[in-house]
């Protein structure tokens, strides 16, 4: 019969529905059996003995065998000495906490080159990115006993948060932009930081970006998170930096960690930023991260940081007190979002939660990772490992080059399986020189024309132009060259003929790859009519029109 649906396909279907979830539910450890002992069949499968006990879902079939986590500690030493040599970072400050106690707590190298002044474990560093998962402790803590919930819509605390999208806006919650899935591009806002836009100034101007994959695509977002940490702090009506203070920092005796940049610009046993020029670290600048504070204006210490390890590793408790909910730290930890997608069908997707990453490692076993990186001067890592009551985070003074990622990686090997896989450092900084070394902009492999085309007038290329985003422009004229004047503090950045309509400049900041270029419409009734900056044009935004 047409339209119907034979019964015995349902049935069929049924069966396999059924079989599939009695499966799955087992696979999560929350099956029961009520079939024949193993025992009975031990002459033809090959069961463990003693049987694997426990949760399914929490098993590694890579044991650690006992003493082995103690082999891994003792082997630090040498780890961070061959890192060091290897990377040329100046100072580094690792902490391990294992089975509630701190097993490793050092400084290494020095606070500053030239300065023989050392670095121990109570050195202030700049933590960059791992402010983002410190953060999600003090969200939790607020969630875990006040109405505040990881699904409230942020404009319920800040009802003048917009985006471009009104559906977004109205719907975006403090979960979406602390996994980075809230449709803003990546990076969104970092390049009005670089100008010198406060942090009210760059979450309005939010509301002016395109948005794309809204709760569907993981695009990591400073300003995004800082948005929904305001929310909170607003939430209870006080600014994040004393929020963050009053609920972690202090219950925790974190006397060195801060929120506000001045407290680690005015600390003593401070780490001083380094940047790599040329290949070697110099200590020019220090990043100024107040603007998105808590995606990563942290500053803390190596011991400071043992007790925020200890505190996820004992699910929220801190000597008997339970500061965060155990289910409410578990809400952020577990996978929000893809944000990595597996290249081939063998190998094993990323993904990200709130404000941490969440996967799985070579063995089976979860890992909560995030690492922080300032182009500025500062790289740091961390990494949970909650099937072994186990923690490391590593921070140094130094431009993203792989050395913290490669001491925390070197160690969990030796942790799981005895032995140190590969060379980590050189392999990592392979894919940070991908990442913040490139210069994406259309003169890097180009070398000036030795004959280049002649430029129009500097008078007609001069003036004021307007962009909603980025704010007025300035191109001005000083004797037989021009100076473009950018951002609210007038940066000046002066501008080098390329050829024909087309200048060069260097954009400075954090987000500073090297050359850029800057080019003219062609003069039309004796004046160029817009100009288009290609490093402030990666969302379409970077034109500006003249007044």
């Amino acid at each position: 019969m047409s339209g119907g649906t034979p019964t015995g396909s349902v049935r069929r279907g049924f069966a396999v529905i059924a079989v599939a979830a009695a499966a799955a539910a087992l696979m999560t450890g929350c099956g029961s059996s009520t079939g024949a002992d193993p025992a009975a069949n031990e002459s033809a499968l090959p069961f463990a003995s003693p049987p694997v006990e426990g949760n399914p879902a929490e098993h590694s079939a890579v044991t650690i065998p006992e003493g082995q986590i103690d082999r891994a500690v003792e082997s630090l030493d040498a780890i961070v000495d061959d890192v060091m040599a290897k990377s040329g970072v100046p100072g580094v400050s690792v902490a391990v906490v294992h089975d509630g106690d701190t097993v490793f707590l050092k400084g290494f190298g020095v606070r500053e080159l030239g300065n023989p002044a050392p670095v121990d474990e109570n050195t202030v560093f700049q933590l960059a990115s791992l402010s983002k998962p410190v953060g999600a402790t003090v969200v939790s803590s607020v969630v875990s006993d006040t109405d505040v919930t990881w699904d409230d819509p942020v404009t319920k605390y800040l009802p003048t948060f917009a985006l471009s999208d009104p559906y977004v806006t109205e719907n975006v919650t403090l979960a979406d932009l602390y996994s980075h899935r809230s449709g803003l591009p990546d990076h969104a806002g970092d390049l009005l930081e670089d100008l010198g836009f406060n942090q009210t100034e760059i979450l309005t101007k939010l509301r002016l970006l395109p948005l794309e994959g809204f709760r569907s695509q993981f695009l990591y977002t400073n300003f995004g998170l800082t948005a929904a940490a305001e929310a909170v702090a607003a939430s209870q009506g006080t600014s994040w930096a004393r929020l963050s203070a009053e609920r972690l920092y202090e219950p925790l005796g974190m006397t060195a960690t801060n929120s506000d940049f001045i407290a680690y610009e005015t600390a003593e046993n401070k780490a001083v930023t380094h940047q790599w020029i040329d290949g070697s670290y110099q200590a020019l600048e220090v990043r100024d991260p107040q603007a998105q504070s808590p995606a990563g204006g942290v500053s803390s210490t190596a011991a400071d940081m043992a007790k925020w390890l200890t505190l996820q590793l004992d699910e929220g408790e801190w000597e008997g007190s339970a500061l965060v909910a155990p289910e409410v730290l578990q809400q952020s930890r577990e996978p929000h979002i893809l944000s990595s997608e597996a290249a081939t069908a063998a190998a094993r997707p990323g993904f990200y939660a709130l404000g941490i990453g969440s996967g799985t490692d070579d063995t089976g076993r979860v890992r909560l990772s995030h690492s922080g990186a300032f182009n500025l001067g500062a790289s740091t890592t961390l990494t949970l490992l909650p099937a072994e009551d186990l923690g490391i985070v590593v921070l140094t003074n130094g431009a993203p080059q792989g050395a913290p990622e490669a001491i925390a990686a070197s160690f969990l090997d030796i942790v799981e399986t005895g032995e140190i896989s590969r060379d980590w450092q050189p392999a990592i900084k392979e894919l940070m020189d991908a990442q913040f070394g490139t210069n994406p902009s259309r003169l890097a492999n180009e070398k000036a024309p030795a004959t280049p085309s002649p430029s129009p007038p500097l008078a007609a290329l001069s003036g004021t132009y307007s962009n909603d985003y980025y704010g007025p422009m300035q191109v001005v004229q000083r004797g037989d060259s021009l100076v473009m004047v950018l951002g609210p503090k007038s940066m000046e950045f002066p501008l080098t003929h390329w050829s024909g309509t087309t200048y060069s400049y260097e954009p400075r900041g954090e987000n500073a790859v090297g050359l850029s270029a800057v080019t003219f419409a062609a003069p039309v009734g004796g004046e160029s009519d817009q100009v288009t900056v290609e490093f402030l044009n990666a969302d379409g935004l970077g034109t500006f029109v003249r007044e």
